[in-house]
């Protein structure tokens, strides 16, 4: 007999579980077949492409970006998450706004096929969050957004709208940079 779970967690604002599972269940396994969420994408299988990148929220850490794909309910068991379901603001009537990360992917047409957008918005997201706690000087963006995003793949795009459309994103919130740009970049996106 296999050994089993109960599996509990907070994912999008929402209490789930004590859901039955495999111990040795896989996160995206768990999203896609018991919790009904397919935005989280399973790519290579092996947390490299970062297609399948959820966010982790720890109290009093921050958050974090963990591959779904790799990581087992057992060690998410009792944790909140987020997944890209999440990550837009759903109103009163229903009506869902994309984030301002969502909405600068849009704006620049960052994606081709989509498949790998859902881990870049959970990465970009997380990367906002940190800028809000920590801001980077403004001169730093690019390499602060390489840093965050450089283990994703996209198979299709090239990465640069994705890249322009978090650095102009990051230095149009306020608060998330210090000082002024002293270097010009070239707009790619």
């Amino acid at each position: 007999m296999q050994d089993r779970i109960q599996f509990s967690a907070t994912i999008n604002r929402k209490k789930i579980g004590p859901v039955d599972v495999p111990k040795d269940l896989m996160m995206i396994e768990f999203l896609q077949e018991y919790a009904g969420m397919n935005g989280t994408r399973l790519g290579c299988g092996q947390g490299v492409c970062r297609a399948c990148t959820i966010i982790v929220d720890e109290p009093g850490k921050g958050s974090i970006t963990v591959p779904a794909c790799v990581t087992g309910v057992t060690w998410l068991n009792g944790k909140t998450i987020r997944t890209v379901e999440g990550i837009a603001s759903v109103d009163d009537k229903g009506v869902v706004h994309p984030s301002p990360v969502q909405k600068a992917f849009l704006e620049h047409y960052s994606f081709q096929c989509g498949y790998c957008t859902p881990g870049f918005v959970n990465s970009a997201t997380v990367l906002m969050e940190k800028l809000e706690k920590n801001p980077v000087p403004a001169d730093d963006v690019e390499k602060a957004i390489e840093q965050q995003l450089e283990p994703h793949v996209c198979r299709c795009t090239g990465y640069v709208r994705y890249y322009s459309a978090v650095r102009d994103v990051i230095l149009k919130t306020p608060g998330l940079t210090t000082g002024k740009r002293t270097k010009e970049v070239a707009n790619n996106g």
